[in-house]
This record gives structure tokens, sequence and C-alpha cells, in this order.
């Protein structure tokens, strides 16, 4: 069961369909969580109907990190489901992620896109910066992602909050301190936990330039699919 913010459409749905094409063994639902979580809950009470004896469903949140909106409504959904329901954790940090948000910086040609055939050509940028949202928890959790991307490219990799500390401009500001002066926003967002406007806002006030979401990415996909497959193997 994936859970994602807002309805059950736009890329939450391509990722849906991305999963159901490379594992057409699983039963893959998604559901939205609206204002309420109540068709989570509904659609959790349908699987267990369906499973009577077993886990109704193991629900895989289509998140980057921890969110503040989210995590209430997918646990207050479970609990009003009252089925059996594991949750996993976010899909994030790891290094299938740091590896979508690189190929999203080279579609851009933000970033090389071959990290070792191209070592001694010089970088598009100097230095990136990791934009999250979901407060400064979800900043303080997305540095992990931050070591992975750096490790990837080879430069310094910070994180942003587009909702809390540190911002977008405060990092701008403090790697142009230390050097860096061509700088790029990296969002680590999926699409739906946050408004992409706010990305092309920061961009635009620090004058750098900015990759588009993960979206609707095969390694999302294979990501949800291992949150899935790594609850099982527990069992």
């Amino acid at each position: 069961m994936l859970a994602t913010l807002g309805d059950a459409s736009g890329v939450a749905a391509e990722i849906a369909a991305l999963i159901r094409v490379d594992n057409p063994h699983i039963d893959v639902r998604l559901a939205g969580l609206g204002q309420d979580g109540k068709k989570l809950t509904s659609e959790l009470e349908e699987a267990a109907r369906d499973r009577p004896e077993d886990v109704a469903a193991i629900v895989v949140p289509l998140l980057t990190g921890p969110h503040p909106v989210a995590d209430p409504l997918i646990a207050s959904a479970v609990e009003a489901a009252e089925a059996s329901v594991t949750v996993t954790a976010p899909l994030g940090p790891h290094p299938l992620l740091a590896e979508a948000l690189h190929m999203r910086l080279a579609e851009k040609e933000l970033a090389r896109a071959d990290r070792m055939r191209l070592l001694n050509v010089s970088s598009p940028v100097d230095a990136v910066i990791l934009v999250t949202v979901g407060g400064e928890r979800a900043a303080a959790e997305a540095e992990p992602t931050a070591v992975l991307l750096a490790s990837r490219l080879t430069l310094p990799v910070l994180v942003a909050s587009l909702d809390s500390t540190p911002t977008v401009a405060d990092t701008a500001r403090r790697l142009r301190g230390i050097g860096p002066q061509r700088v790029a926003l990296s969002p680590c967002l999926i699409g739906p936990e946050g408004d992409f406007g706010l990305v092309a806002a920061a961009a635009a006030e620090m004058e750098v330039e900015y990759a588009d979401p993960i979206g609707a990415h095969s390694l999302l996909a294979d990501l949800a699919a291992r949150a899935y497959g790594s609850i099982l193997a527990l069992g």
C-alpha cells in the first residue's frame, strides 16, 4: 500500500504503475491521504477483508524523509483501520535516492552524468544545496543523503529547508562565504509533499540554477518495492 500526500493521482500514480510493471506479483494499491487520512483507512480495511488471516498491508510512504503532516495522518489512518498493518520508513536516506538526485541534476546539465569516466572534466557547479521540506527534523535526516550525493559528485553538498532552518538563502551565503560561487539546488522532493514553486523562488532569490523534483523516477519505484520486500524478509 503506497501512501501519498494529496490524492492518488499524478506522480504517485505514475510510481505505482512503475512498481506494478516491475513487480507483477505484488498487489500494489495507492491511497491519497487527503485532509484526514480516511481514504487510507478505507483501503486498509478493504485489504484486511481480502486477507483476514494475514498481514493486511505494508504501507510504504512516498516520502524521502519524515513529514509533519503525512506521518500523523498515516499513523491515525492505520490505527482507525484496526487491521494488521506495518508502516515502513520513508524512502531515504539511501544510495538509490542519491543516484536519482544526481540524475536529475545531470538532466539540467548541473552535474556530470558519469562520475567515473569524466573525473577530469570540470564540474558545471562548485557546490549543491539539497533542498527539503518537513521542518528541521526532515533537514537533519537528509544529511546522510547529502553525504551520499557529495560522494557521487565529488562536490560539497549542504542541506537547506524550504519551510524551516537552515534556509536556502543562509546556506547559499554560507557556501559562497567559504569559496564555492556556482551553486545549484537539488530538490529532495518526490512532488506531492512540497510546493515546487518555492524551489524556483528560492533559486531566483539567490540567482542559482535548480534541478527538477525526483518525480516518478524508476529508482524511487525500486526503493518502494525494496521497502516492501524488507518487511516481508523480516517475517
